[in-house]
């Protein structure tokens, strides 16, 4: 129970070296707020308690495991180590393995930038080494997945291609031909994380395609339209809206096609 306790009250929110310094006998029962949230802004912890984790993170509309990916997607994207930590255990205590979670920041290293990808890794090294994480198994060589179909897959603009021909070939060839060929993750899973960190980063202008792409490999509009909902906690209010309107334009009926 006293590591549950650390684990919840190591998340972004604040108070987790106060709660988890406590002793166990003088403990009461961890609040997702820790600690601080209540002292200093007892709205924000009474947010976090009853609606965050009291009806938002519960909701059966999406896992436990997608929500953790789209909360570790947006910090990598956002550049917050700080706030990972917390999310980080919690997504592998979800159920996302340490394959899946390397494999989230290898793929945002290209679409959130190297900057980005590098200042997590310290903290994947901390989280992974304290739970005994087997390094050596994410060494391990896999198959690569069938190429994403030309008529699916997001294109490099005609006029981007022309212009900058070196760019138009690491696109197809680095992106598409080697990242999207990984299976550290299900082409579902990289879809989410892809259009997740898109949002969160604000960039609203790229998210067609992908939107597009996703029921081509497995994404609902229902589950992406919850994990943009859960993201509005995280990234914020405005970036969600942006992001759910995008959706409703591209891909406007349920069941249907964008």
């Amino acid at each position: 129970m006293k590591q549950l306790a650390i684990l919840v009250g190591a998340l972004w929110l604040g108070g987790a070296e106060t709660a988890a310094a406590q002793p166990a006998s003088s403990q009461p029962a961890a609040r997702p707020s820790g600690a601080l949230q209540p002292k200093v802004a007892p709205g924000l912890a009474g947010y976090t308690d009853e609606v965050l984790f009291g009806k938002v993170w519960p909701s059966p509309q999406l896992s436990q495991r997608d929500r953790s990916l789209v909360v570790i997607s947006a910090l990598i994207a956002m550049n917050r180590p700080a706030q990972l930590t917390g999310h980080l255990n919690r997504a592998l205590t979800n159920g996302v393995t340490p394959v899946q979670a390397s494999g989230v920041l290898t793929h945002l290293a290209l679409y959130s930038g190297w900057p980005n990808a590098v200042s997590a890794l310290e903290v994947y090294d901390q989280v992974y080494s304290s739970r005994n994480i087997d390094f050596a198994a994410l060494q391990a060589v896999s198959e690569r997945l069938a190429p994403l179909a030309p008529s699916v897959r997001p294109s490099v603009p005609p006029g981007v291609a022309e212009l900058a021909p070196k760019y138009a070939s690491l696109t197809n060839d680095v992106v598409f031909g080697d990242a999207w060929r990984r299976s550290d993750l299900t082409r579902r899973d990289r879809a989410l994380v892809t259009i997740v960190a898109l949002a969160a980063a604000g960039d609203d202008a790229m998210l067609e395609p992908y939107l597009r792409l996703a029921p081509q490999v497995g994404l609902p509009r229902e589950d992406l339209a919850e994990a943009l909902t859960h993201l509005a906690f995280y990234a914020g209010w405005p970036k969600a809206t942006t992001a759910l309107s995008e959706v409703a334009r591209v891909w406007p009926a349920q069941g249907g096609q964008p």
